[in-house]
């Protein structure tokens, strides 16, 4: 039988801490034995070792006391008694509650994901044992959070409901109520700039105007510091060294639903700098870093260029290995003269080397594929440089929709790190098999591959066959861009399509080609790389409209006894390009620029002469630090023309590899191929003849006296210009997550295209009023112009652009429209 003389009542009472004596006095004893009863999820050795009693020992009261605080440190139990039974000591406990789920009931304003790591930090996740005794500070903690965001109103209640096999299910109930509106800011103490200059900063608003759609006048606690720094950084700036907030009043209204800001501030005086100081250790490099210095002597003290400075040196310093050196800027500040001497202070720290490089995230892209982009090498000092355009040559391979970079110091050195690369993929081609439509294309089927990543080789691969209202192709395409290990690539294509202009927006003509080529390419350095190529190719020609500008290419080439018969070509082609990308991505980049200068031409002995040039190019330009506002310039410029002779007549540009402008790759706003000059056709008028032997007068056909210029059909020309102005701008209501995927902007276009080669001189005998009508088919200067905003998202079938546009500038029979969208490449 039991002896109960350790009342297990008064030992709890006595060992958690409320300070009561003992009921009655206890006798030491000897521990022959001791059982642990209770336990379910917690193994007995390791209630055992958390009990400061072993068999043999002998206890006392003060003994058993810490005994119990032990078992209740091991944050294992809820409840400890502790009993005698003869020589044998028994501890009955009583586990905490292992949490089963957490849920989240009525928060709206703050998404679960945010809720559960702030109770990850107290320990409140599933599997783990809950400590009821700390739910209040759990709930203080997160209606505190809901006072940072500006709901004073917020309630916050934990209910526990019990589960079977001591399991329970934490349940935290919200009752988020209306945020606080700021009514009023006010700042004092400024003389120097005015409240609406200061107020006009900062993230908190006390004034929204009606048409503000994403302006708020919420409070959050959060964002009032951010605006104090944005101030004093602002003074900073400004050459107010001493500036200071001396204090900052956030008052409440009675009804908890407004809220005024005060803030005092101190301005002081303009300090200019007196001398800059490079102190530490230069290594021997002081002559350069005095150079690249971009504080000099008696220039307003500007904050941010210290911060700069201090930025640029250890960036400097991190090209030669040194990866955690210390600059720091100590002001020596002259109240009396209202100078700062600057000394900055050097210390590069111990050359570190890299260990290894390592990838997370490439779960279809090979390392063997990454790896050969790295410029930063295993075994060498660890270049910041190099590590950076190693991020650069991942970002513009257009595979991964985000690339970052963390070094990480070996544990137990101090002169070596790792480097971790962490990438997250995205589609790098497409899988085309269904029905899709166009604005420009109607209605098309599609079937094929198109990868630039295949089996994460790296490699770029092709199989399509598609079909549209206007053409039907199939293509096929492989390159390997490292076909050797110095980055020479190696790709060839065979192609097939048949193309009806006229249901293309374009004056009627048809043309079948197949052909094959083979290119190859290699890089001049980092940014910049030399690709050629050369190719067959037949064309067919048939079924053309007699407008003037075929007639003049036909007039050349079309036999003389059969002037209606189809046209066949076989052309040698020869391609060269360079190209230059400091793209910071290969897809939707927000810095950098990129050119690209092309041509192509039929090699001498073809059945035709010409070739064709093209030069692109893109800047970004950021207007924010992180980059969510951008500035996009683009333009084009082509040219094309015929060489030699055939037949003593002077070979021209092929009508089909005419240049055209319009549609939401080129000219927003305007019908696609609907830019530049469009075909025409001479009429005759009849002149009359003598009687013939009937008395009867007749006519005969004479000389063309009238042109008929088509509406809407334009026939290309062998010129272009094109020019874009963007502004990219964030998504609204779109979820951070898919920054990478979605783009927005606002954007200007202007462009036209010509024919340099157009002879004017042989419509001369026209009536005036007539040759009048070909007045645009050799003048650039007739620029179309069109503003809009245009989204473009890459989808799982591609990259899809939608276009808003209003033409600025147009001219007569210009088509327009307002809205397009297809399926193309992205800006």
């Amino acid at each position: 039988m039991r002896l109960n003389k350790l009342f297990a009542s008064m030992l709890f009472v006595g060992a958690s801490f409320s300070g009561n004596a003992l009921a009655e006095t206890f006798q030491p004893f000897k521990v022959a034995d001791i059982q642990v009863e209770g336990l379910q999820r917690v193994a007995l050795g390791a209630a055992l070792l958390s009990l400061p009693v072993k068999v043999g020992d002998t206890v006392d009261q003060l003994k058993l006391q810490q005994a119990i605080k032990s078992l209740y440190a091991s944050s294992n139990f809820e409840n400890v008694e502790v009993s005698r039974d003869g020589d044998v000591l028994v501890v009955t406990v009583k586990e905490r509650p292992t949490i089963s789920a957490v849920t989240f009931e009525g928060n709206k304003d703050i998404k679960d994901e945010q809720l559960q790591e702030s109770l990850d930090g107290s320990g409140v996740k599933v599997g783990e044992s809950l400590d009821r005794t700390m739910l209040t500070g759990i709930e203080k903690g997160l209606q505190d959070f809901y006072y940072g965001v500006g709901k004073y109103g917020a309630k916050v209640e934990a209910q526990i409901i019990n589960l079977p096999r001591n399991r329970v299910e934490l349940k935290f109930k919200f009752t988020e109520g209306l945020a606080a509106e700021i009514r009023q800011i006010n700042i004092i103490g400024n003389t120097q700039f005015s409240d609406a200059e200061l107020i006009g900063m900062l993230e908190l608003k006390d004034y929204v105007a009606w048409w503000d759609l994403f302006g708020e006048r919420r409070y959050q606690k959060q964002k009032l510091q951010a605006d104090l720094e944005t101030i004093k950084t602002y003074y900073h700036n400004q050459g107010y060294i001493r500036f200071d907030v001396t204090s900052t009043q956030v008052a409440m209204t009675p009804d908890r639903k407004g809220l005024y800001i005060t803030i005092n501030v101190d301005e002081g005086e303009k300090y200019k700098v007196k001398e800059v100081n490079l102190t530490g250790d230069l290594m021997g490099r002081e002559p350069l870093m005095r150079a690249i210095l971009p504080i000099k002597d008696g220039d307003m003290y500007n904050g941010s260029d210290v911060t700069f400075t201090e930025e640029m040196y250890s960036k400097y310093l991190g090209r030669f290995g040194y990866a955690y050196p210390e600059v720091k800027t100590y002001p020596e500040i002259d109240d009396e003269t209202k100078e700062v001497t600057l000394n900055i202070n050097i210390k590069p720290g111990k050359r570190v080397y890299v260990r290894s490089i390592n990838f997370t995230g490439n779960q279809v892209t090979k390392d063997e594929v990454l790896r050969r982009e790295l410029r930063q090498m295993e075994g060498a000092w660890l270049n910041s440089a190099q590590v950076e355009l190693s991020k650069s040559n991942l970002n513009r391979l257009g595979y991964f929709e985000t690339v970052d970079t963390e070094t990480i110091q070996v544990p137990g050195t101090d002169d070596l790190v790792d480097v971790a690369f962490k990438v997250k993929e995205q589609p790098s081609g497409s899988f085309n098999a269904g029905v899709g439509y166009g604005t420009e294309s109607g209605v098309s089927l599609q079937l094929g591959v198109q990868q630039s990543n295949f089996l994460g080789t790296g490699n770029q691969a092709g199989i399509n066959l598609n079909t549209n209202k206007y053409s039907k192709s199939a293509n096929l395409s492989y390159t390997d861009p490292y076909w050797t290990k110095d980055h020479v690539s190696l790709g060839g294509s065979v192609f097939w399509s048949e193309f009806d202009a006229n249901q293309a927006n374009l004056e009627r003509y048809k043309r079948n080609s197949y052909g094959v080529s083979l290119t190859s390419g290699f890089n001049l350095n980092e940014y910049n790389r030399i690709n050629g190529g050369i190719g067959y190719r037949h064309d067919g020609i048939s079924e053309t409209s007699a407008y003037e500008q075929a007639l003049r290419f036909y007039n050349i080439y079309r036999e003389s006894d059969d002037p209606n018969a189809s046209l066949d070509f076989n052309n040698f082609e020869l391609n060269l390009g360079w190209y230059r990308s400091t793209l910071n991505r290969g897809t939707f980049p927000t810095d950098g620029s990129s050119q690209r200068l092309s041509g192509k031409m039929t090699v001498p002995g073809s059945d035709l002469q010409y070739f064709k040039t093209d030069f692109d190019t893109n800047f970004y330009f950021p207007l924010t630090r992180n980059h969510s506002f951008v500035f996009l310039t683009r333009a084009h410029l082509g040219y094309g023309n015929g060489y030699g002779k055939f037949n003593d007549n002077d070979q021209i540009l092929p009508f089909w590899e005419n240049y055209y402008s319009g549609g939401s790759s080129s000219l927003r706003g305007f019908k696609s191929n609907s830019v530049g000059p469009r075909s025409f056709y001479l009429y005759r008028g009849s002149e009359p003849c003598g009687p013939d032997v009937a008395g009867e007068s007749c006519s005969l056909p004479g000389e063309p006296n009238s042109i008929q210029v088509s509406s809407g059909r334009s026939v290309g020309a062998n010129a272009v210009a094109t020019a874009s102005m963007e502004l990219i701008v964030p998504v609204p209501f779109l979820d951070e997550a898919y920054t990478n995927s979605v783009r927005t902007s606002l954007f200007v276009d202007a462009g036209n295209v010509w024919d340099t080669e157009f002879d004017y001189n042989s419509y001369r005998y026209l009536p005036a009023d007539e040759f009048a009508k070909l007045s645009d088919y050799s003048d650039p200067a007739r620029i179309r112009a069109s503003w809009g905003m245009s989204v473009q998202w890459l989808s799982p079938m591609g990259p899809m652009i939608f276009s808003l546009a209003w033409p600025i500038k147009e001219y007569e029979d210009d088509e327009t429209e307002i809205f397009s969208f297809n399926i193309g490449k992205t800006f």
